[in-house]
């Protein structure tokens, strides 16, 4: 891994960082001409505008409203309706639409039972055959995060659920089995946090523990998606396993996902929209240096 993206890492939790960009003269108008390429706009009826063109282009969507790092609960309140606003919203099923969210954003650091009934509030607000996707964040939050999912999933919840299972961490393998058993559908990704320990290397590691996970998913007959940009990944799966679901992120790569739905692989699209854009746009000039 570089150093220049260990470096956007970092800046990407910087508010400080954002500040100073967005005070120089023109400094918040260029880096969102740079960033509108992976945002779907600054408000909801940007992103359904978004969310339109991709369904009728064949694609799943999942939505997700900017945020993470809450610690006010009222704040976090008012994240929660925004996004009840944003599930009566989405186009009506058939649609394929589903919401994403972090729990940070519901204040799970300070109050992870009053996220745990937040999540609760947006997942019995979509209709039956919609779910909502929990974003995996930083290891230190995993147990937290696991937690509140396995909860809101035993409140008779589980079936308007998805998790993020991470490639990259070593206990990912217990979790993984842990959520098959809770009959939660999981997105399988390599891991987008810079980690201090308890982690494969990026690199042929990662990818090997990414393929274990998958076929160990596959085998126990959970519903899951990969949701990575690595061909060689997908090809080798898409092969040995058929048309896995594959998901993408908004403004990466549009014609591979063009591609695959024209072989009859499903896809979903993430399509993030909303003010917080600016640290999202750092991890993608991040990762976009390669791991």
């Amino acid at each position: 891994m570089g150093v220049d993206r260990a470096a956007l890492f970092r800046l990407a939790t910087s508010e400080r960082f954002e500040r100073a960009v967005k005070v120089l003269p023109g400094g918040d108008a260029q880096a969102w001409r740079s960033a509108s390429r992976y945002v779907a706009g600054r408000s909801r009826p940007e992103a359904l505008a978004s969310v339109a063109g991709l369904l009728g282009r064949g694609h799943g969507v999942s939505v997700d409203l900017f945020g993470e790092l809450v610690r006010d609960t009222k704040v976090a309140e008012r994240v929660a309706e925004d996004y009840v606003r944003l599930a009566a919203a989405l186009p009506v099923p058939p649609a394929d639409a589903w919401l994403s969210l972090d729990l940070s954003h519901l204040a799970l650091d300070t109050d992870p039972a009053g996220a745990a009934a937040r999540l609760a509030t947006v997942a019995g607000a979509l209709p039956p055959g919609r779910r909502v996707q929990v974003g995996a964040e930083d290891a230190s939050r995993t147990d937290a995060v696991l937690t509140c999912v396995l909860d809101v999933a035993g409140r008779g919840l589980a079936d308007r659920l998805g998790a993020t299972l991470q490639a990259n961490l070593l206990r990912s393998p217990d979790d993984c089995d842990t959520l098959t058993g809770a009959g939660l559908h999981v997105r399988l990704v390599k891991g987008a946090y810079v980690e201090a320990s308890a982690v494969h290397p990026y690199g042929e590691a990662t990818d090997v523990a990414y393929l274990r996970l998958a076929f160990r998913l596959a085998t126990a007959g959970t519903p899951w998606s990969m949701a990575t940009h690595d061909g060689r990944l997908r090809e080798a799966l898409l092969l040995a396993l058929g048309p896995v679901p594959v998901e993408q992120l908004l403004g990466v790569r549009p014609e591979i996902a063009d591609e695959l739905r024209e072989r009859q692989v499903p896809t979903r699209i993430y399509v993030p929209y909303g003010p917080e854009w600016f640290r999202y746009w750092l991890r993608r000039l991040a990762e976009s240096r390669g791991a």
